[in-house]
């Protein structure tokens, strides 16, 4: 019977507890930073804070659940779990592909600090990323973001594995536009799943986590050694957050999805907007790959408009669109991306569709376009 359930019912579902009369409903956060131990060394109770809390735990079970995958780890933010299974699965001698046009902190890392350690980085686009595969090998490592943040390309997945398991070269995928609702790249192929809990998952602008989900137990002993040395820790507060935000997530991410596609397929035809990608717009490049291994095409919307000051020009005359660098929250919200380094035009923004009600985002936007840059 689970598995006819829906993707609402699941995010319900996974963050369900024991089903005890007179006990809490919903989890209740753990914030201990110690615990009593017993005197045997029985080294499989909680001990301390930094090792492991029982909010963690339920909140692992339930990404693993949404991701297919057999554990997840929990971090303090989407990097920190990202540069833990970065710095765990790549050694120096080996090869590391990174996004050219995925999260700009991602190559950063990659160079400065990797890189200088010995590790080979190769800078690959979406539609390069199967080629860049080809030329590499055992024990050398993928990274692939699909959709691309900010320009929202594609990278086919299954063909993607196909290569990588072909030359035994792990395949991590960052799935954070997409969401395990949006997407299961573990499904597909892949090795590892990272992303940033920070987005749509919480989906309330009041926490950063992220994670890291696998169904290959040696990688997943590795990363949690790093953790348990490096530090990179979520507070049980955040944890529990992030648990009981799961439980909508079925119910946000359909409107988001459902907001974005209705403002894509209106800005495409507007005349102050110079291009837009979407994955589920029919004419987008990515679209038949999307179609193909996407369940939903995410909430958020690449726009170029003429320049910096339409896009401010924009923001200032909009009611519900608030400027903010991070995406995936119930507010609706654009990101000029240039200021950040990126390597788009003047003009590229990033909308990230929140929950408001459709028509209100389209009567919005449409105004708020009326004078941008004039």
């Amino acid at each position: 019977m689970s598995g006819a359930y829906g993707d609402s019912t699941r995010s319900v579902k996974a963050v369900d507890v024991d089903h005890v009369p007179g006990g809490p409903i919903a989890s209740t956060p753990v914030p201990a930073a110690a615990y009593h131990i017993p005197p045997d060394e029985d080294d499989s109770l909680d001990s301390y804070g930094r090792r492991s809390n029982p909010t963690w735990r339920q909140l692992e079970s339930a990404l693993a659940a949404l991701e297919g995958a057999a554990a997840a780890l929990t971090f303090g933010s989407g990097m920190a779990a990202i540069t833990s299974a970065l710095r765990t699965l790549v050694e120096p001698g080996h090869t590391l592909v990174v996004p050219a046009d995925g999260y700009y902190q991602v190559r950063a890392y990659a160079n400065e600090f990797l890189a200088p350690r010995g590790v080979t980085v190769v800078e690959a686009r979406c539609d390069q990323m199967c080629e860049a595969a080809e030329d590499i090998g055992r024990g050398d490592v993928v990274l692939a973001e699909t959709p691309s943040n900010p320009g929202l390309d594609v990278v086919d997945l299954h063909r993607l594995a196909m290569i990588c398991r072909a030359r035994d070269t792990l395949l991590v995928v960052d799935n954070t536009t997409a969401t395990p609702l949006g997407q299961q790249p573990l499904s597909l192929g892949a090795d590892v799943v990272v992303a940033s809990a920070t987005k749509a998952l919480s989906g309330h602008h009041d926490v950063l986590a992220g994670y890291v989900a696998s169904s290959h137990p040696e990688v997943m002993e590795k990363v949690q050694r790093d953790r348990l040395l490096a530090g990179p820790i979520l507070g049980s507060l955040e944890a529990w957050l992030v648990l009981r935000s799961i439980g909508s997530l079925g119910l946000r991410f359909d409107r988001q999805c459902q907001n974005a596609a209705a403002v894509a397929l209106m800005l495409r035809s507007h005349p102050a907007v110079k291009s837009v990608r979407y994955p589920g717009l029919p004419d987008d490049p990515s679209h038949a790959i999307a179609t193909m291994q996407m369940r939903r095409f995410g909430g958020v919307v690449a726009v170029e408009l003429a320049d910096r000051n339409a896009v401010w020009d924009m923001v200032g005359r909009s009611a519900l669109l608030v400027a903010s660098t991070s995406f995936g929250g119930i507010h609706s919200s654009v990101d000029r991306r240039a200021r950040w380094g990126d390597p788009v035009a003047d003009g590229f923004a990033r909308f990230s569709m929140g929950i408001e009600d459709t028509d209100d985002l389209l009567t919005d936007i449409e105004h708020a376009l009326s004078g941008a840059g004039r």
